[in-house]
């Protein structure tokens, strides 16, 4: 039987990112994963992932993003090509919404750069993006894009060259603590640690069943659609990230990086799923009818010309905030789970935060908030 300092369960978005932190640490550290770094079968993949400062969910989220952006920054300083593109970031919807209201918030509190911008503003600004009456529009100057499955290879190259192990292939089977070291069964394979961080996306459920946290599991679909010119949306020519809060839903899209193609979402909805490992990936007519009604409305250089669809997966709480913690019962097994559809973005930090909990116990990031006190009774 092998033994570790630590053992990461998922070496997906944020599993990466823990592997990594402990192995910078010098702790000999085991990743397990089913399928190899940079996978589509979870929630980590599409190319690419929004990020941005000012944050509308809950302010408690800002100070971690503001860590986060400075460990994307040293990733990028030690990776061959760039992961974090800072295009910017253009967010529309009803002057008293959730979202614009939220993001006025976090950039008042924390002093982020945020401009305010009439329709006639962005149009000129941005060809290409149409703002509905009464609509307000911001722009963060520090918002962008990371490329999502370089950022996973990267941590994992990375972790691998401080020495960090990996086994990957079969699925974990299941795990136990004592307190003092943990057995992970993995295959035909039996593991063990003083220390466990599981990190498991869709996962979450089996893997942290014994805590009884209700993980809701919705299937998400992302689509790539035609440009009418090569110049169109492109980021070199300052097209932007773009979140769009509609009377239809929340939509997301990113530049075009091809210069042919235009990928966005639908960030609210989703169809509930039960199997993580078998997502049906069928296009869901329904959704794309108001994908391309909100292309149709909103971004007036796409065509209705699908080039590509991927299906991905959102692992939810039931606020819809993430948990990040030590185990009750289990001093020396630490978790982030529930990243409900926003979390790629927090990676490197929550990496870092997971390796703080694995091991001191602590971490001096603000994580109170994030506690899985809020659902365990």
């Amino acid at each position: 039987m092998k033994s570790y300092d630590a053992i990461v369960i998922g070496i997906g978005g944020i599993g990466s990112a823990a592997l990594y932190h402990l192995a910078l640490r010098g702790l000999r550290v085991l990743g397990i994963d089913r399928f190899p770094p940079g996978h589509d079968r979870g929630s980590s993949h599409g190319q690419t992932r929004v990020i941005r400062k000012a944050y509308f969910e809950h302010p408690g989220y800002v100070p971690l993003m503001q860590r986060a952006y400075e460990l994307w920054s040293s990733l990028d300083a030690v990776s061959p090509t760039p992961l974090f593109h800072p295009c910017g970031l253009l967010e529309v919807g009803p002057p008293d919404g959730l979202l614009i209201r939220g993001v006025r918030e976090a950039a008042r509190r924390f002093a982020l750069p945020l401009e305010e911008l009439t329709p006639r503003q962005v149009e000129a600004r941005f060809p290409g993006f149409r703002i509905p009456d009464g609509s307000a529009s911001v722009y963060e100057p520090q918002g962008g894009y990371l490329m999502v499955e370089a950022c996973v290879r990267r941590f994992v190259n990375l972790a691998t060259q401080h020495s960090a192990e990996l086994a990957v292939g079969s699925p974990v089977q299941s795990w136990q603590s004592d307190g003092k070291q943990v057995i992970v069964h993995c295959g035909d394979q039996v593991y063990r640690a003083r220390r466990l961080v599981v990190a498991s996306g869709a996962w979450a459920g089996q893997l942290l069943a014994d805590l009884n946290i209700e993980f809701r599991l919705l299937r998400k679909h992302l689509h790539w659609y035609r440009t009418h010119a090569a110049s169109d949306y492109l980021p070199t020519a300052g097209s932007p990230v773009f979140f769009y809060h509609t009377p239809d839903g929340y939509y997301y899209g990113f530049p075009s990086l091809d210069g042919r193609s235009l990928k966005v979402a639908e960030h609210s909805g989703g169809s509930s799923m039960s199997d993580p490992l078998n997502p049906d990936q069928s296009v869901d007519i329904e959704e794309r009818r108001r994908v391309e009604n909100f292309l149709q409305r909103h971004l007036s250089r796409v065509r209705l010309d699908v080039v590509h669809h991927s299906v991905c997966m959102y692992t939810m709480t039931a606020d819809e905030h993430f948990i990040v913690d030590r185990h009750p019962r289990y001093d020396n097994v630490c978790f982030a789970a529930g990243l409900s559809g926003h979390g790629f973005k927090f990676a490197s930090v929550l990496g870092e935060i997971l390796a703080d909990l694995a091991e001191h116990g602590t971490t001096p990031l603000p994580i109170d908030f994030l506690s899985a006190k809020r659902f365990i009774r």
